[in-house]
């Protein structure tokens, strides 16, 4: 048993209060395979491996590494042993270098008596080593907040890939990578296969595990439904097992027919001239309108705009028919405009904040009184029900949000953006990092805002969400826009046409 798995989970049980997060859960990883773990937000897969790394301590059972049991006290005691882990959410220093981020806590030393002095020459050129066989393009001493969400992504693959580790944990590593990004990734995993490492690969993006996987574990409300061949399943079976139903769509029928021209945006330049310049476009009443194009079109960057977050040095913005001045988030809102961000760690969440508080907070001034008290008991039930439509999975509202999930998150910022009843919802990247289950769910939730005569701006990395639930899609391309494609003609051909049209 121990030649055959590098790494075993055995009946592992967590439970934290009023959540029986764990039960009884078995993981059994094979050197120089991709295991894919894989279950809907909340189904258990983050805190299986945060107790295999340590950060929790299981409440029974038993890890196997190399045939031996072991107990992880800390991060650093599994790092140590050989299992290192790429999380979801970045965990870099914004304001160290690629190179000091690569090697914290472990730096050289430079050989005199007596004295710790980090050997920073040895540093840099060990990184240069690493990025060098990674073949990834990154500046050892450029500091982490000049890059870009892929290339800190980049970095923290390099970083696990540093330690040498024979098993290596993906938590949702393409989530911020381009198309072609994922694929130097996919060489870089099939390079550590070859040198019998053990790749533990959690990802809800269908094509990517079926196109790397080698077996597939999952998982749902808890424990381990069972582990299949990859070659024996296909995306429809998969599904099943993840969510505990079949489902005969990926995306719900958009029925509503847009109206009017609620959104006008004309030749709106950003301040900086490297970003989107001279960008014109209309939103309609009960539309959904795609936004595509590659990492570095700036299509983040112009909605962030229009929202108040970013200057602007030319353009004008006309909501219903009046233009207006928006010059902050709090202008946005008054007129109308809700926005989700795509860095939902950075500037979506307040980690430290309660599930209640990250729903209701964008919304407070429409719950007070004359005397300008808020009404409390009006913003609880609101805030729990949106989330209760939302399934949002949560030991209770008062739990921080940075104790949920990454995909429950997603689903109480979308509460919050739902609590001010917005005119025009701005929503970049919505499902990122979201299961296939929750997907449906958003996706649904969207279909009915637009049908009750709300417009939505999704950005969206997603080829086939894209196409999928936009009625039409703007496309840019190095800050401008290089075309419009309605329903009918959009493909994936089509939109990668405009995508990369650099004249």
């Amino acid at each position: 048993m121990s030649n055959e798995y590098v790494l075993q989970m055995k009946e592992i049980t967590k439970q934290f209060p009023g959540v029986l997060a764990l039960n009884k859960v078995s993981l059994n990883v094979r050197p120089g395979t991709v295991h894919a773990l894989m279950g809907e937000n909340g189904a258990g897969k983050s805190t299986l491996m945060k107790c295999l790394f340590g950060i929790y301590h299981p409440d029974s059972g038993e890890v196997v590494f190399h045939g031996k049991p072991v107990k992880f006290s800390s991060v650093k005691n599994a790092l140590d042993a050989g299992i290192s882990m790429i999380q979801q959410e970045l965990s870099n220093v914004p304001l160290r270098t690629v190179a000091e981020n690569t090697w914290m806590g472990r730096e050289p030393l430079l050989p005199v008596k007596g004295l710790h002095l980090i050997d920073h020459r040895k540093v840099m050129e060990e990184t240069v080593r690493l990025m060098k066989g990674l073949d990834m393009d990154v500046d050892p001493g450029a500091k982490m907040s000049s890059l870009s969400i892929s290339q800190q992504q980049g970095c923290e693959i390099a970083k696990a890939v540093s330690y040498g580790a024979s098993v290596v944990v993906m938590d949702e590593p393409t989530s911020s990578l381009s198309e072609k990004e994922v694929e130097h990734l996919f060489r870089i995993i099939n390079d550590l296969r070859k040198k019998n490492v053990a790749i533990i690969y959690i990802s809800h993006r269908m094509n990517e595990i079926f196109q790397i996987a080698d077996e597939i574990s999952v998982m749902r409300d808890g424990e381990m439904i069972g582990t299949y061949d990859a070659k024996e399943l296909d995306t429809d079976k998969l599904i099943n097992l993840m969510i505990g139903r079949s489902t005969t769509q990926q995306f719900p029928e958009v029925t509503a027919v847009p109206g009017d021209v609620c959104l006008s945006v004309r030749h709106l330049s950003s301040v900086n001239p490297r970003s989107f310049q001279d960008v014109s476009f209309d939103l309609h009443k009960s539309e959904i309108l795609g936004v595509g194009g590659l990492i570095g079109a700036q299509r983040s960057e112009l909605m962030e705009a229009i929202f108040g977050l970013r200057g602007v040095v030319a353009g004008e913005i006309v909501v219903n028919g009046k233009q207006v001045t928006i010059r902050s988030p709090k202008d946005a809102i008054r007129h109308g405009i809700g926005l989700i961000t795509e860095d939902r760690r950075g500037s979506g969440i307040f980690p430290l904040m309660s599930v209640m508080s990250n729903t209701s907070i964008a919304s407070l001034d429409k719950y007070r009184s004359k005397l300008r008290l808020i009404r409390h008991a009006e913003v609880s039930k609101d805030a729990v029900g949106v989330n209760k439509t939302l399934r949002t999975k949560t030991a209770s509202m008062q739990t921080q949000i940075q104790n949920l999930s990454g995909g429950n998150q997603q689903k109480v910022i979308l509460g919050r953006w739902l609590m001010t009843v917005p005119d025009i919802l701005i929503m970049d990247e919505p499902t990122r990092g979201i299961d296939v289950g929750a997907k449906y769910e958003i996706y649904t939730i969207m279909a009915e805002l637009v049908k009750a005569g709300k417009s939505i701006i999704m950005i969206s990395s997603e080829m086939s969400e894209l196409i999928g639930m936009s009625h039409r899609i703007m496309v840019l391309c190095n800050g401008k826009v290089t075309g419009f494609l309605q329903k009918e003609e959009a493909t994936q051909e089509a939109v990668m046409r405009c995508a990369t049209q650099f004249s």
